[in-house]
């Protein structure tokens, strides 16, 4: 079985408060985004591990029992005793850049593994084994517009399409550790809150919703803040870091041209055509694999049979795994 775990951005982003335990109180938007990892299990019960884990694309550090989805498959064999499963990830969202991407490997490799296996748990359950495995990992088992508060663990939906509108996220070659970003917070109480902000018109948000952490990273890290800048010279509505950095994002009106520009060497950049937020199941509609990561991935036509019964907007993506085809973003 294969899944397609996406992204998501932070509209605004307010540290209220600094806690007893030493973490800080927020609040933020939490909105998914179609730029798209891959995710597949399967089942070998015949294995002599439990698991083995193939990573391609983008490379992970570290070893396969820290990824966020080996972790979730342990999270729910302790308690269901699954059958040996090898897993499959393509990376495409990049590490290090507030977008969730390990954090939605997990909450979907948890509704792959509740669907594959028949656990029929329900969504407030799946909810309550991500929250152990990251703050943020419960938004992605419904994965639609959240506001989020506490330490970005307590969710309540909001009601906000972005659809038509375009994105484009850069990631620079640049790394903000946690200390970087709060060197500088001041916890406070914004003029306009979050959920008042986000109620206004999408042109008034770059006055009214900030995200805290770009004072505290833009003075380190300069080149995120000549991005932000760059978009607002570009076109877009609106721009922000997406949470601690390190990539931001721009809002362009709907029927615009994207804007081509050098984001620097090493950057990493995402074109969207809309915000629409992905289907309850967590299937979305493909997977770009961007030039500068031509890497391949084989499978069996065993594993490629299996899928023929997928919808046909999903057959894209057959390819990319099947047949070790090379897709170029456009």
């Amino acid at each position: 079985m294969i899944t397609f775990p996406n992204a998501k951005i932070n509209l605004g982003l307010s540290i209220t408060e600094k806690r007893p335990d030493g973490y800080h109180n927020l609040e933020t938007v939490f909105y998914p985004v179609a730029l798209e990892d891959a995710l597949e299990i399967r089942t070998c019960p015949q294995a002599d591990n439990k698991f083995s884990l193939h990573q391609y694309g983008m490379e992970i550090s570290g070893n396969p029992e820290e990824n966020l989805v080996v972790k979730a498959y342990l999270l729910l064999d302790k308690e269901f005793h699954l059958s040996p499963i090898e897993i499959h990830l393509y990376k495409h969202i990049p590490s290090g850049a507030g977008l969730g991407g390990g954090s939605s490997d997990a909450a979907f490799m948890l509704k792959l593994l509740n669907e594959h296996f028949q656990l029929n748990l329900s969504d407030d359950q799946l909810e309550v084994y991500a929250a152990t495995l990251g703050a943020d990992c419960a938004f992605f088992i419904r994965n639609a517009p959240t506001f989020a508060e506490g330490i970005g663990n307590i969710f309540s939906p909001i009601s906000l399409s972005l659809k038509g509108y375009l994105i484009l996220i850069i990631k620079p070659d640049v790394f903000v550790s946690t200390r970087e970003a709060f060197a500088n917070i001041h916890p406070h109480h914004p003029e306009y809150s979050i959920k008042e902000a986000i109620k206004r018109p999408i042109n008034e948000w770059k006055e009214i919703l900030i995200n805290d952490f770009e004072n505290s990273v833009f003075p380190q890290h300069p080149v995120i803040g000549e991005i932000k800048a760059e978009l607002y010279n570009q076109g877009a509505v609106y721009a922000s870091m997406s949470g601690s950095g390190s990539s931001v994002y721009g809002l362009f009106e709907p029927g615009c041209t994207l804007p081509e520009a050098d984001w620097g060497s090493n950057a990493f950049s995402y074109k969207g055509t809309s915000m629409l937020g992905v289907p309850k199941n967590g299937t979305t509609t493909h997977v770009v694999v961007p030039s500068q990561h031509k890497h391949k991935i084989k499978h069996d036509k065993t594993t490629m049979q299996s899928y023929l019964s997928m919808p046909e907007r999903h057959k894209y993506c057959l390819l990319i795994f099947t047949y070790s085809q090379t897709v170029q973003a456009d």
